[in-house]
This record gives C-alpha cells, sequence and structure tokens, in this order.
C-alpha cells in the first residue's frame, strides 16, 4: 500500500506543532500573576466635565474591590471582576484615583491620572494710553486667567494681522493654569490708529483633543507728535478800532495734524480760525476786529494742543482810534466866476494839510478860497492828516473834486471839419465838445438825411460820405460846425460795367470796354491772356479774337481784376474729317455716326435716310462730347444714302452721307454643335462648323493638345477637344468642340478563376471583358443543365458555388452595342463522380471520429479550412460546401471572333484536405 502523499504529511507535522505551542501557551497563562487595571489611565478632561472609569481584575473571584478618589460621584456600575463609576464635576487640576481588588489574600492596584483643561475664555489686553508719543515705548500686556495646562498654552500678540510676539508656555508645571505674556513695543507713526489684539492658543491635539482659540478685543492705540517749537503768530502790531486785519499761527512737526486743536484770541475775545492742513504743518488764519472798548495795548494767544500736550505764543497788540479827515467845498458845482471855499478838518490829536498846505496846529482846520474857470471844472482837492501812535506815525487823506459849469465850446482839436477815411475797417466817429454840464453832440446832413453815430465804433462805408451840421448843446447854451466826411475804396468791376461774358459775330465791328467803380475814380486796361498788348479802339471780329480778357482797375486804394470770356459766334460749316461721306455701320460694336459740324453756337445735326429702304429713317447720331444722354445703339440699321443737315441762329447747311452695314462672325449650337460624332473607320470627314457674319468669315478648327494627324479613316485616336476660331475684318469667334469616337465592341479577354480544371463541389468564375464605345452589353451561353449560376450586376462576371458534372462544358461571352456583337469561348472541365466516393467515406469516417473524441473536435472537423463556408439547397438534398476548397492546374486558348476557348481541369486536392456535410431537410 503506498504511503501518505508529501501533502498530508505536510498538514500533520502542522497539527503537531500547534498542538505543542497551545499547550506551552495553558503554562504560561497558568503562571501569571493576577492584576487589576483602570481604564482609561491617562485622561484629560475639560474642568467641571464629566468620566466614567473601568475598573476590573483578571482575578476569578476577588473579595472585594473599589475605586479611590477624592473627585464627586454620579453613578456605579459593579459586576463580578469590574466596576464602572462615573466622576462628575471635575475641578482639580490633576487627580489620581486607584483601582484596587483584594485576590488570594492580595491587593492588586492600578492607578491613574486625570487632568483637566479649561479653555481660554477670557482673553484681555490691557487698556493703551489715549495718546502716546512717537518714539517713546510703551506696554502691551495680555492676560488669559484660569486657562491651562499652561504648558499647553501659546499666546501671541498682533499689530492688526501682524504678529508681534508669539510664545509657547511648554514646559510649565502640569497644574500651572493661566498665563501672562508683556511686550515692550516703541511707538511709531504707522501705529497710529493701528488695532492690537492678543491671541490664545490651547492646543491639546497631542492628547486627542482639539485647537481651542481664542483673542481678546482690539484696543486702537493714538499715536502723536509735537515740535518743541512754539507756534509761528503773524499779527498786525496796530490794530484800529473798528478795522478787520489778517492774522495767523503756523506750526510744523504736527502728526497727526488733524487731530490737533488751536486756540486764537485777541484779549478776552476768542476769534474762529479757519484751520489748514498741509502734511504735518498746520496754518490757523482769523480775522481780528477790535471794539472801541478794547482801545490800548492787548494781548493776541495762540495755542496749539495734540495728545494732551499744548504749544502757546503771545503777541502784543495796541487797539487805537483813528477817524478819517473831513474835507468840504462851499459850492461842489459853481457857476463859472463863483467864488468856492475849500475847508479840510481832523480828530482833536491829528495834524492836517490841505494841498501841501498845513494846519495852523494839532486839531486846526486848513482852507483855500477859489474864484471857478474852465481850468478848474474836475480840479481835484487833497486833505491828509497825520496821527503818531506808539511810536509809529499814521497818516489818512481825503480827496474831492471842484465842478465848474459852462457852455459848449467845438473846435478842430475835438471836432475837425474835414474826415477822410478809407472803407471797410472800424472808425469811431468823434467830434467832442467841451462843456459842464458835457454836452450833447449831433452830427446829420443839412438836407435831413443821415446821422452819425458818434463816439461808437463801426465800419465805414462808402454811404457815409458827405457833409454833416454838427451841434453840442447843455443846460449853458450851444456851439455849432460843419464836417465833411470823404470815403475812400478800392476799385470794383461788377457785372453791369464789366460783364463775365461778351458774344460778337463774326464779320462785325465791336470793341472791349469796362467801366470800374472806386474813390478815388480808377483807370482800367484790358489785355488777352497770354499777351501783354492793351486792347483799344473798334475791332474787326474774326474767330480769332475769341478767348479770356483780363480787365485791371487800379487807384491809391488798391485794384481789381477780373476775367472777361469773348465768344465769337458764326455759321455751321461741314469738314469730311469730322463727318465723312461714306460710313460703314457694323453689328454689335456698339458704336454710331458721328457728325461733327464746326459753327458757334453749336449747330443741330439730323440725318435722315433718302430713297430705297432707308427713305425717312433717321440715323442715330453719336453725341457731342458735352451731352449727358446718349441715344440708344441700334440692333439693325438700313443702308443706303442719308442727307444730313446742320443748323444754327446764324444759319444752316446740309451734306450727303453714304451708309453700308456689316457684322463680325458668329457661332452657335445651329451652326456649329458643341458635339459631334465619329465613327470608327468611316472616312475621315472635316468638323461640320460654320459661322455667320458680313464680309463671310472664314472657319479653322483644330484640336487642343497634340494635332490630329493625317488619315483617310477616323480612328478612336481623334477622339477629343477641337477648338473652331471665325474670323473676319470685324473680329473673332471661338467655340469649342466636344469629338467622341465610337467603335464595335471586341472581347478582349474571357478567363476563368480558379484557371484549369475544376472538381466537383469547387467553386469557379468566369470573367468576360469586352471594349466598345458606347459600352457593350454582355450575355452569356452555358452548357446544358447547368444549374445555380450566379451573374455580376453588369453581367460581366459569371460565377459557380459547387460546381457538379453538368457544370462542365463550353461556355460562350458575346458583347454586343449599336456597331456589332463579338463572342468569345471556354471550355470548363469538372473532374469524374468518383472522388465524391472518396469525399463522402471521408466524410463519413470523420463523423464516427468526432462522435468518440466529443465537441471540440467536431467542431474542428467541419469547419473550413479558412473558417468559410456556404450552405446551399438542391432540389433533393442539403449541401455545405467550402467556399475555399481546393483548386487545380488551368489551361486557356483563346480564338478569332465567334472562335471558342477551351480549358482542361485536373484533379488535384488542396492542401490534401477536402470536407464535406450532407444536410437533411427537416
Amino acid at each position: 500500500m503506498p504511503g501518505p502523499s508529501p501533502g498530508l504529511r505536510r498538514a500533520l507535522l502542522g497539527l503537531w506543532a500547534a498542538l505543542g505551542l497551545g499547550l506551552l501557551g495553558l503554562s504560561a497563562v497558568a503562571q501569571e500573576p493576577f492584576w487589576a487595571d483602570l481604564q482609561p489611565r491617562v485622561a484629560l478632561v475639560e474642568r467641571g466635565g464629566s468620566l466614567w472609569l473601568n475598573c476590573s481584575t483578571n482575578c476569578p473571584r476577588p473579595e472585594r474591590g473599589g475605586l479611590e478618589t477624592s473627585l464627586r460621584r454620579n453613578g456605579t456600575q459593579r459586576g463580578l471582576r469590574w466596576l464602572a463609576r462615573q466622576l462628575v464635576d471635575i475641578r482639580e487640576p490633576e487627580t489620581q484615583p486607584v483601582c484596587f481588588f483584594r485576590c488570594a489574600r492580595r491587593t492588586l492596584q492600578a492607578r491613574g491620572l486625570i487632568r483637566t483643561f479649561q479653555r481660554p475664555d477670557r482673553v484681555e489686553l490691557v487698556p493703551l494710553p489715549a495718546w502716546q508719543p512717537v518714539g517713546e515705548n510703551f506696554t502691551l500686556s495680555c492676560r488669559v486667567p484660569g486657562a491651562g495646562p499652561r504648558g499647553s498654552l501659546t499666546l501671541t500678540l498682533l499689530r492688526g494681522a501682524q504678529e508681534l510676539i508669539r510664545r509657547s508656555f511648554a514646559g510649565e508645571p502640569p497644574r500651572a493654569r493661566g498665563a501672562v505674556l508683556t511686550a515692550t513695543v516703541l511707538a511709531r507713526r504707522e501705529d497710529h490708529g493701528a488695532n492690537f489684539s492678543c491671541r490664545a492658543e490651547l492646543d491639546l491635539r497631542p492628547h486627542g483633543l482639539g485647537l481651542f482659540e481664542n483673542s481678546s478685543a482690539s484696543r486702537e492705540l493714538r499715536t502723536f507728535a509735537l515740535s518743541p517749537e512754539p507756534p509761528r503768530l503773524a499779527a498786525p502790531r496796530l490794530l484800529e478800532v473798528g478795522s478787520e486785519r489778517p492774522v495767523s499761527c503756523a506750526l510744523d512737526g504736527l502728526f497727526p495734524a488733524s487731530e490737533a486743536e488751536v486756540y486764537l484770541a485777541l484779549g478776552d475775545q476768542r476769534l474762529s480760525p479757519d484751520v489748514t492742513l498741509e502734511g504735518d504743518a498746520l496754518m490757523a488764519t482769523a480775522t481780528a476786529v477790535a471794539s472801541a472798548e478794547q482801545e490800548g495795548a492787548r494781548q493776541l494767544v495762540c495755542s496749539v494742543t495734540l495728545g494732551g500736550e499744548s504749544r502757546e505764543t503771545r503777541e502784543n497788540v495796541t487797539v487805537y482810534s483813528f477817524p478819517a479827515p473831513l474835507l468840504t467845498l462851499s459850492e461842489p458845482s459853481a457857476a463859472e466866476g463863483n467864488m468856492v471855499t475849500v475847508t479840510c478838518a481832523a480828530g482833536t490829536q491829528a495834524l492836517v494839510t490841505l494841498d501841501g498846505v498845513p494846519a495852523a496846529g494839532p486839531g486846526q482846520p486848513a482852507q483855500l478860497h477859489v474864484n471857478a474857470t474852465e481850468d478848474d471844472d474836475g480840479r481835484s482837492f487833497f486833505c491828509d492828516a497825520t496821527l503818531e501812535v506808539d511810536g509809529e506815525t499814521l497818516s489818512k487823506n481825503e480827496s474831492a473834486e471842484l465842478r465848474v459849469l459852462y457852455a459848449p465850446r467845438l473846435d478842430d482839436s475835438g471836432c475837425p471839419r474835414s474826415w477822410t477815411w478809407p472803407e471797410g475797417p472800424e472808425q469811431t466817429l468823434r467830434c467832442e465838445a467841451r462843456g459842464n454840464p458835457a454836452p450833447s453832440v449831433h452830427c446829420a446832413r443839412p438836407d435831413g438825411g443821415a446821422v452819425l453815430a458818434l463816439g461808437l465804433l463801426g465800419p465805414v462805408t462808402r454811404a457815409l460820405a458827405g457833409t454833416y451840421r454838427c451841434t453840442a448843446a447843455n443846460a449853458r447854451g450851444e456851439a455849432v460846425q460843419d464836417v465833411t466826411l470823404t470815403v475812400e475804396y478800392a476799385p470794383a468791376l461788377d457785372s453791369v460795367g464789366c460783364p463775365e461774358r461778351i458774344t460778337w459775330l463774326e464779320g462785325t465791328e465791336a470793341s472791349l470796354s469796362c467801366v470800374a467803380h472806386g474813390v478815388p475814380p480808377p483807370n482800367v486796361s484790358c489785355v488777352r491772356s497770354g499777351e501783354a498788348r492793351v486792347i483799344e479802339g473798334l475791332l474787326h471780329v474774326a474767330r480769332e479774337h475769341a478767348g479770356t480778357y483780363r480787365c485791371e482797375a487800379t487807384n491809391a486804394r488798391g485794384s481789381a481784376a477780373k476775367n472777361v470770356a469773348v465768344t465769337v459766334e458764326y455759321g455751321p460749316s461741314f469738314e469730311d474729317l469730322g463727318c465723312p461721306s461714306n460710313w460703314t455701320w457694323v453689328e454689335g460694336s456698339g458704336r454710331l455716326f458721328s457728325c461733327e459740324v464746326d459753327g458757334k453756337p453749336e449747330p443741330r445735326v439730323e440725318c435722315v435716310g433718302s430713297g430705297g429702304s432707308s427713305e425717312g429713317v433717321l440715323l442715330p447720331l453719336a453725341p457731342p462730347d458735352s451731352s449727358p444722354r446718349a441715344p440708344s445703339i441700334p440692333s439693325d440699321l438700313a443702308p443706303g444714302i442719308y442727307i444730313c443737315n446742320a443748323t444754327n441762329r446764324h444759319g444752316s447747311t446740309v451734306k450727303t452721307v453714304a451708309v453700308s452695314a456689316e457684322s463680325p462672325p458668329q457661332m452657335d449650337e445651329s451652326t456649329c454643335p458643341s458635339h459631334q460624332t465619329w465613327l470608327e473607320g468611316a472616312a475621315a470627314a472635316a468638323l461640320a462648323c460654320a459661322a455667320r457674319g458680313r464680309p463671310s468669315p472664314q472657319v479653322r478648327c483644330s484640336r487642343e493638345g497634340a494635332p490630329r494627324p493625317q488619315r483617310l479613316r477616323v480612328s478612336r485616336e481623334d477622339a477629343g477637344t477641337y477648338r473652331c476660331l471665325a474670323t473676319n475684318a470685324h473680329g473673332t469667334d471661338a467655340r469649342t468642340v466636344t469629338v467622341g469616337v465610337e467603335y464595335r465592341p471586341v472581347v478582349a479577354e474571357l478567363a476563368a478563376s480558379p484557371p484549369g480544371g475544376v472538381r466537383p463541389g469547387g467553386n469557379f468564375t468566369l470573367t468576360c471583358r469586352a471594349e466598345a464605345w458606347p459600352p457593350a452589353q454582355i450575355s452569356w451561353r452555358a452548357p446544358p443543365g447547368a444549374l445555380n449560376i450566379g451573374l455580376s450586376s453588369n453581367n460581366s462576371t459569371l460565377s459557380v458555388a459547387g460546381a457538379l458534372g453538368s457544370h462542365g462544358g463550353e461556355y460562350e461571352c458575346a458583347a454586343t452595342n449599336a456597331h456589332g456583337r463579338h463572342t468569345r469561348r471556354i471550355t470548363v472541365r469538372v473532374a469524374g463522380p468518383w472522388l465524391w466516393v472518396a469525399v463522402g467515406g471521408a466524410a463519413g469516417g470523420a463523423a464516427l471520429l468526432a462522435a468518440g473524441a466529443g465537441l471540440a473536435f467536431y467542431v474542428r472537423s467541419t469547419a473550413c479550412k479558412k473558417g468559410e463556408y456556404n450552405v446551399q439547397e438542391a432540389e433533393s438534398s442539403g449541401e455545405a460546401v467550402c467556399l475555399n476548397g481546393a483548386g487545380g492546374g488551368a489551361g486557356r486558348g483563346a480564338g478569332a471572333e465567334g472562335g471558342a476557348e477551351a480549358a482542361g481541369c485536373a484533379e488535384a486536392p488542396a492542401e490534401g484536405e477536402v470536407f464535406a456535410i450532407q444536410l437533411t431537410s427537416a
């Protein structure tokens, strides 16, 4: 009996090894001592929170057990070898509960550790000073009372989002709680308005808890800088009662200047300053107004306060009273010849001076006596008063004007008797008279016509020229004076005196004269353009006098020039060059008969047919270049004799014109078809192309590309594209003609596939290719009794699947078109029936073998060698024949039209294997 297999042997060895290890484990357990366990052994609980402790032992039957702790208990659960107890309101920073059991006269203990933590709920930043000087240190202090354990705390002092200092309290005793972080910071300008805060982080992630964060409320720091220099105070030393004087107070080196407060006062009167800031500089301006109660010495105070500190400046101001002097005239408006008294007076302490003459002493008046004349009209008197205040001499003055009343006076200095002005520029017409009251002056023509607008700036026109009477009047009387106004202007040539166009008639007498307007009277001369000779006197008019003349008028104020176009008119006349006696009209050319006639004004021309087919027909004429419209171009025109008549307002003339008609070449589908067909073997002929036209066109045709060789009969090589060109004296016309050559059919190829013999059950294909134009129709003739024959769509291929003996024999292919018919034959040989017996025996053996060997071999034996087969149903039974069966050798011969081709088929297996399957219908 054979022994156990190697696998079984290995399994038994493993079982013994496991049993041995199990016994060793039991022995070790039996020797292990009993113990007590407390879970969780180490716990971290939020202050005031609760915790369940589980006390257990491995003693099989403990005598007693318990949990010793000073913490409050809420509930207890027990088992044989365990105890669970809930501890609540845990507030001690650290406590050590003890789990114990009594087992086998021994006490088993397990000691735990419970620590509490408190979140940083209160984070306090000590308040900052109200104002902190720039450049001095201040203290930031952050307190986090009660939070802990301190060793897990981190405090950060921040300016906005920027960390200033960060401190971790790692390493502190576990029982330590709360923390304080203090830092000294230098105050800067950019710290003004900055928010400072403190952030506390309690990181308990190493203990399995989270990160607890809290931040203090932000505290804003206000920093300032105040210059040690006092303000600069600008104020007047003297201030008159009732007057307004500006005062200003400036101080540099302020930050922030917008927070500074300014106090500005004159004595007990507080001023309201306007404060302007520019960077760190401050400027306060105000208006000081002193009252009579403040007269005397006073102090002007300016104080600037920032950040609780102040800078102050004081200036002395003396307030005084000094009324203006009083100047009076006994008659402010006196008639000529009257006596006027002038008096100047001031205050009791002031000394007055009238027109340079001082008074007798301070407080005394000064006087002048004047006999009024025309020269005193408008005379000014000046009164000066001086007063000494605080060592400084002050002065005030007053003036008055005397008006003397007298009658008007006109003279050449104010109103000239003769005025000469150029036309155009603006002038102020002045005629001024002296007198008081100021006289009114009126200048008008003596006949009551135009009035001069005196004293107004206006343009000078020639209509103002003439003599005017000027009258000056006021309440004291009037004065009269005549003035003459002359207006000069440059020459002008208008259409009345010098027309732009002048018409003369050939053969008459005429003169060229132009009249110009201007002051002084201008000289006028006319010259022909391009010549220097001045035209003067009468001219015998000829055509050469026509043209452009330049006429110029000149005087002292300028010149004017004008072009005068002279036209010479004359009757119509024909010339052979402009209106030929013989003209040929070409159909389709778009040309009209041009008959140019010389005459001024331009004659009207009309040509009418005379006799024959043109009798009464109007001949269309080409329009002159200046005509905007052209007559329609005729599609047909009657040739013949036409009489042309030219007429203008100076006469008429006639001319006889002979008109003939011709046309360019023209070809179309009717005279030259675009598609023409020849028959191969027919006599060679030219293309059927002709053209219409007068004179008769000549037509030439040539093939595009290679030229057509000369031959007697039409060849299929003559097919192609030809270009026909028709030409006469008026142009050419071209046409493209496509020539096709048709020919009789010829069976060019008849072949069998596979070549050689075909064995029974095999497939074969016959291919027939014919050459013909138009394309030939293919037809087949098969041996009698040949069934299951397939043809392609155009009959060019005959195919047989599963050849039988009846498929052997002669096959004929016939090609037919409109020009004839051609045939070729081929013989197909199918091997004898003995191969069917061999194939059937082989198939039966294969079927038996497949039944014994199973489904896989059956699939292989029934499959075709290339994986393809065709199932065809015969009349009495079904057959499945491989499409890719065996083939053999082949032979092929070719004969003439109506002949035959024979092919012998020799039987030979393909790669030594033939498969067949017999089907039974249901």
